[in-house]
């Protein structure tokens, strides 16, 4: 096989010798396969759905406010928002191909187009350029950073969208290049971020998550920014009341959003009571808990449906799932435990979103198991399964919990890509989410998984406590049960607080 950073010459006939391809032509064809959308990161043919999702009203919702083609940039009578959520921005992508293979740099840009077209924006067009390191200056050399110029102006791009971190001056630079707007990766994930929130709390953190990046990136507009005055202004006299030491208008912003991320900092730390509440009175009831974690599209939420109909919104789009969702489940013997599905995760997210969704990411490492979710159908699961666990590695006893992988979209996926990723992964479940295949394998491991109960009962409940027995049934294990005359005699496992009820209420020997 040849290696596509070093591209050797292709077999002909014996007349015929093609000549190797260089670097700048194997990074075209990367881009013409991305704007093809082969093989892509968000697959074709819309968002599959089966009868456990439900009736998904919110994805109407959500549709109803996408934006749409074909309207007029000159909006007069149109307020900020609304034109945000009508006009389709019209992109250009730029991505830099340094360490790796060329399909890792294919995966990385296709994931870019991804994430665009989640934000609602239309791709034109993509540049990839071969170099080891970023310029200093315009994160791209000058000569290509004149190309994309050329390249946004034929297109009639508005925004340029770079696959990477840009520095606050990198950003100002290539700016003033390109003559339109540029956003980075994480500015990106933080526009979608902000559309798909729907809870206070999900809002907070995302609105936090935004002032730390837009903090270090203010910028000042010459002299109508400030806001000092000394002596004279402007070389011509001012008069009484303009003297003096004030802030500048770039100051006073910072000062503003310091003020607005520790009010956020306080709301989102006083709505954690609840949740830790919440996770308290599971704990004290002994129900456990099971996280479902994974790459951002993976099918988590498909497979909460799946495993407890509970409904919640399925969407073929990145980053559709913001707000964790706890739903009541039964295992393989009966025992409930309750699922959590939570935000997904992406290559290089953003260390502000880790920062802001810290409290609600916790739910993974108060869980008794984790089922990472693996889109095993994605041209890089492996890579997907890494760039998971390094934010578990962010998250205070993440690492410790139980984790099982579940290989999801098999009805979509090469056996090839799950036989290897089986051998990479022993002990990982082969599911789809879609057909059913492989949940009862999943939900006998589950069951096998959860934590058993630790204290050994041998009682009889008299008949006016069958509450006890009914909670003995929901979360204990049940050897033995006989019904007698002076009560229901149980043999079996159960907590440690559910066993001293068990024995106070207990009908004594005679």
């Amino acid at each position: 096989m040849n290696d596509p950073q070093h591209p050797s010459t292709h077999e002909g006939t014996a007349d015929e010798v093609v000549a190797p391809r260089s670097a700048q032509e194997v990074a075209d064809d990367v881009v013409a396969r991305v704007l093809a959308r082969a093989g892509t990161t968000v697959h074709d043919g819309g968002t599959d759905r089966s009868s456990y999702d439900g009736d998904q009203l919110e994805l109407e919702e959500r549709a109803s406010l996408r934006r749409i083609v074909g309207l007029s940039t000159e909006l007069e009578d149109v307020t900020e928002v609304e034109y945000r959520q009508l006009r389709l921005e019209k992109v250009v992508l730029v991505g830099l191909w340094g360490a790796g293979t060329a399909q890792d740099a294919e995966n990385s840009l296709r994931e870019l187009a991804a994430l665009a077209e989640t934000a609602g924006s239309l791709v034109l067009d993509a540049l990839l350029q071969r170099r080891r390191t970023p310029d200093p200056s315009t994160y791209l050399g000058s000569g290509k950073a004149a190309e994309l110029a050329t390249m946004v102006a034929a297109v009639g791009a508005d925004t340029v969208i770079v696959d990477g971190d840009l520095a606050p001056s990198q950003r100002r630079a290539l700016e003033d290049v390109v003559r339109v707007k540029v956003v980075d990766r994480t500015a990106l994930i933080l526009d979608i971020f902000a559309q798909h929130a729907k809870s206070r709390e999900g809002k907070a953190q995302v609105e936090l998550a935004q002032l730390q990046y837009l903090l270090p990136r203010l910028r000042g507009w010459g002299d109508s920014m400030s806001r000092q005055a000394g002596g004279q202004v402007g070389g011509a006299a001012a008069g009484m009341g303009s003297r003096g030491p004030g802030e500048t208008k770039i100051e006073l912003d910072r000062r503003r959003i310091r003020d607005r991320m520790a009010k956020l900092r306080r709301e989102i730390a006083a709505m954690e009571p609840a949740r830790v509440t919440k996770r308290a009175s599971r704990k004290r009831n002994a129900i456990p808990s099971v996280a479902i974690a994974g790459y951002t599209n993976a099918g988590k939420s498909s497979l909460l449906n799946r495993l407890t109909g509970a409904g919640v919104l399925v969407e073929n789009a990145l980053f559709a799932t913001l707000d964790p969702t706890v739903r009541r489940a039964e295992a393989a013997d009966g025992r409930i435990y309750t699922l959590t599905d939570t935000v997904g995760f992406v290559r290089s997210l953003p260390h502000q979103l880790v920062e802001a969704f810290r409290s609600t990411l916790e739910e993974v490492a108060d869980a008794d198991l984790v089922i990472h979710v693996v889109d095993v159908s994605h041209p890089d699961p492996e890579g997907q399964i890494a760039a998971v666990r390094h934010v578990f590695a962010d998250i205070p006893g993440a690492m410790d919990v139980p984790e099982v992988i579940v290989l999801n979209k098999a009805d979509l996926a090469d056996p090839a890509a799950i036989a290897r990723l089986r051998s990479r992964e022993p002990g990982a479940i082969v599911v789809s989410a879609r057909t059913g295949e492989g949940i009862d394998e999943l939900q006998a491991l589950i069951a096998d998984q959860l934590p058993r109960p630790g204290v050994s009962v041998d009682v009889v409940i008299p008949y006016d406590r069958g509450d006890l027995v009914s909670r003995v049934h929901l979360h204990g294990e049940i050897e033995a049960e006989e019904h007698t005359a002076a009560g229901t005699a149980l043999r079996g496992r159960v907590d440690a607080n559910l066993a001293a009820e068990l024995a106070s209420a207990a009908v004594r020997p005679a």
